[in-house]
């Protein structure tokens, strides 16, 4: 019977050499709960802020004038809401952590995600600290008694 011989090679991400899509580092983020639901190509921090409620704005398909972000969004579609905003109403189709059912953010548009031009996110929802309550989370809660005044319908 012949001779079996095996060989294999090992590499360490310590002797790699930097490349172009390593600068390109995606960032993790997580619910306050713990459970995993963002990953994504820039910091959330970066990212532009809607002038209606400060959510977080992330491009969600590709138009002309700029590319869409890379991002893997884990959270479950929840109830659609109907707000009453001062220029008319909006219509949220919101999605929340499927481990605790905190609201994350919403779009637009109906599931699936990312069907619409734009997702936003709940500032204060996500924190890059596993377990950790981010540091924004309470920001603007007196803000929040004026939503609070706003009509608000489940659709």
């Amino acid at each position: 019977m012949p001779k079996v011989v095996s060989r294999s090679a090992v590499s360490s991400s310590t002797d790699a050499r930097p490349t172009a899509s390593s600068a390109a580092a995606l960032r993790v983020y997580y619910c306050i709960c713990g459970e995993f639901i963002l990953v994504i190509d820039k910091t959330i921090a970066s990212l532009p802020r809607r002038q209606t409620d400060g959510a977080i704005i992330i491009r969600a398909q590709d138009t002309d004038e700029a590319k869409a972000h890379v991002f893997k969004l884990n959270a479950v579609a929840s109830e659609p809401i109907l707000l009453e905003r001062p220029g008319g109403h909006e219509r949220q189709f919101r999605f929340s952590c499927p481990r605790c059912t905190l609201p994350i953010g919403y779009q637009s548009t109906p599931p699936p995600l990312k069907s619409g031009p734009f997702v936003y996110l709940f500032s204060g929802a996500l924190s890059q600290v596993q377990g950790q309550v981010p540091g924004d989370a309470f920001d603007g809660e007196e803000a929040n008694t004026e939503e609070d005044n706003e009509s608000t319908t489940r659709v």
